[in-house]
């Protein structure tokens, strides 16, 4: 087996952030780093754009060592940089940053990362290779990998996990390009030599809403009390905070731990102003994702993780990159073509021909075009602003797509949140790019289930009735589809994790006490989301024509909600009728209203009903 090592030159915003403070030495890396993110700027500049990363500063000596770490970032970056960094002083940190903690602050250092939509990326490269010629599938797995009479790789027998249908695949040459699955791969192609060189990590990230962040400012914390780093980012028009960091085992479908979610809470609490209350309940969204570190085989310690992505020529001829991140991904394909061509002996027509290839979407945007969606079509500002930086100039082809509103403003685009830019029309364009679920929808195309999982579970039923409009789904499989989805978002997206244990206290509930219970919780919860908010108070008294004062609404859920997370959960429900049947409660105002409105019997009167 032999092995190829090349430089790994790119990361994401906080792990570049981190490399631009804490590292000072000037190397060819870090500037092959700044010419590969400039490219995705050149390539894509509807789906990427510089964001400016404030380093608050607490004690002086901090000021010269970070300063010139960034400063050497800058210098070896040359022409390729984004923005020269600078520092600014106690005032100017807050008047950018007005919620950041302003005890013992000495200024901050402001520098230049790039931010893209990498949902939105990943699929324009795909769309583009499509346009060039590639044959793409989705929703296919690679059952195993076929072989000639000596061994070597000739295709893959794969199944298509939406209709189970089987088929061969026929190549000259196999590439196993699969992140966090790398090693499941290489053992079907050597399954005798291979030894696993993937060690994936976890990192969790939460969202919070766009009033925790500036709209235009990030800020990194690159010394945590565990030493690990957390960045605050604004992203479409919500906040992102994270990551974690931790050993993983490989499944499709991580899940974030409350643990995790309340690390960073307590993090981000360190930074922002006492007047900032952050609550547990403002978290709209929380995933894991998995990072495919690799272990570097030229190292004697074989538990070390490479700093670069590796290419492995396996026996069997099948070719693996395994490491590396976004920011590099086009001159890793590079390397990695280049290396198949001179294993397998195949005859190239030219050099490679990628460097500056516009993607999908690039070749006619620019920075104004969401004007003439406003203008031409009669769209919303935020909506065409919205379409214009997802789809570039095929937002004109989605524009087309949608119906009118029937209204004198705006004239066309149909919302399917009011709180968020999506349209009904981009369901079905979504269809056109091959999203075959309504998780692809939701998670893939849209990022509404990363953005908001309240949002993301009422336009569900929306989703699936629209996906089933165009791809003929049965009543049963729009069910399916619906139940599908409903648990990704549950589990994938943290609204579980979300539920914390609010006691340990036993429950003294019989099961039609329970029962009882969970029927007078869905009075409230018509949504279904699995908790209930103010708003669902204020809607429930006021389609009974009961007047409450707002006050008193928030006083009705604080009294309930024992996790102090903002909302009352189906167990806190549980808890506070267990309370009242044993005694532990005397009484409970919100059970007391919503007894005098539906005439119950109450547990607050009577122990044997609910």
């Amino acid at each position: 087996m032999s092995w190829v090592r090349f430089t790994k030159t790119g990361v994401a915003v906080v792990a570049t952030s981190a490399a631009a403070m804490l590292a000072l030495d000037m190397t060819n890396e870090k500037r092959f780093q700044r010419a590969c993110r400039h490219n995705l700027l050149e390539i894509a500049p509807h789906l990427s754009s510089p964001l400016p990363i404030m380093l608050p500063i607490y004690k002086l000596w901090q000021v010269p060592y970070y300063w010139s770490g960034i400063k050497a970032y800058d210098f070896v970056s040359g022409k390729r940089v984004l923005k020269n960094s600078f520092f600014i002083s106690k005032s100017q940190a807050l008047e950018r940053f007005p919620m950041l903690k302003n005890e013992s602050l000495k200024g901050a250092l402001i520098y230049y990362d790039g931010q893209h939509n990498d949902a939105r990326m990943n699929l324009a490269i795909i769309l583009t290779a499509i346009r060039h010629g590639a044959a793409c599938a989705n929703h296919v797995r690679v059952e195993r990998l076929n072989k000639d009479e000596t061994g070597k790789v000739t295709g893959a027998h794969v199944r298509d996990m939406v209709t189970g249908a089987e088929w061969d695949i026929k190549a000259k040459a196999v590439i196993n390009a699969t992140g966090p699955f790398t090693d499941s791969i290489r053992l079907m192609g050597d399954p005798e030599t291979a030894r696993p060189i993937c060690a994936p990590s976890s990192g969790v990230h939460i969202t919070l809403p766009g009033y925790y962040s500036p709209s235009n400012t990030g800020l990194l914390d690159p010394d945590t009390s565990d030493g690990r780093v957390i960045f605050f980012l604004p992203w479409e028009r919500m906040t992102i905070a994270g990551t974690t960091d931790a050993p993983s085992e490989v499944t499709l479908s991580p899940q974030p731990t409350d643990h995790d979610i309340e690390f960073i809470l307590q993090e981000i609490r360190g930074y922002l102003s006492k007047d900032v209350s952050v609550r547990r309940g403002d978290v709209m969204s929380a995933w894991s994702g998995l990072r495919p570190l690799v272990r570097d085989p030229n190292k004697k310690d074989t538990k070390s993780l490479a700093r670069n992505h590796i290419i492995e020529v396996g026996k069997s001829g099948l070719i693996t990159i395994a490491g590396g991140k976004w920011t590099t991904y086009r001159h890793m394909a590079e390397e990695t073509v280049d290396k198949v061509v001179e294993v397998h002996g195949l005859q190239t027509v030219s050099g490679c021909v990628t460097p500056g290839l516009l993607l999908e979407g690039a070749h006619d945007w620019n920075a104004l075009q969401y004007i003439h969606l406003v203008q031409d079509y009669g769209m919303e500002v935020d909506v065409a602003q919205h379409l214009s930086s997802t789809y570039g100039d095929r937002a004109f082809v989605v524009a087309r797509m949608c119906k009118m509103t029937g209204k004198r403003w705006p004239i066309v685009g149909q919302r399917l949140h009011p709180e968020f830019p999506y349209l009904d029309a981009e369901v079905r364009y979504a269809v056109k790019e091959y999203a075959c679920t309504a998780i692809d929808v939701i998670a893939r195309r849209m990022r509404l289930a990363f953005l908001n999982t309240y949002a993301a579970h009422e336009v569900l039923p929306d989703v699936v009735r629209v996906m089933g409009e165009e791809l003929g789904w049965s009543s049963a499989e729009q069910r399916a589809q619906l139940e599908k989805a409903r648990t990704f978002i549950d589990l994938e997206m943290g609204q579980m994790a979300k539920q914390t244990a609010v006691s340990n206290a036993p429950l003294n509930l019989t099961k039609e006490e329970m029962q009882r219970a969970k029927e007078r919780f869905h009075q409230l919860d018509k949504d279904r989301k699995g908790h209930i908010t103010v708003n669902d108070l204020r809607k429930h008294f006021r389609e009974h024509n009961q007047k409450i004062d707002e006050r008193v609404l928030h006083e009705l859920l604080n009294e309930v909600d024992l996790n102090k997370n903002g909302e009352i959960e189906i167990a806190e429900f549980f808890q506070l009728y267990s309370g009242l049947k044993g005694g532990q409660l005397t009484s409970n105002r919100l059970v007391g209203y919503l007894d005098e409105i539906h005439g119950t019997p109450s547990v607050n009167r009577a122990c044997g009903g609910i």
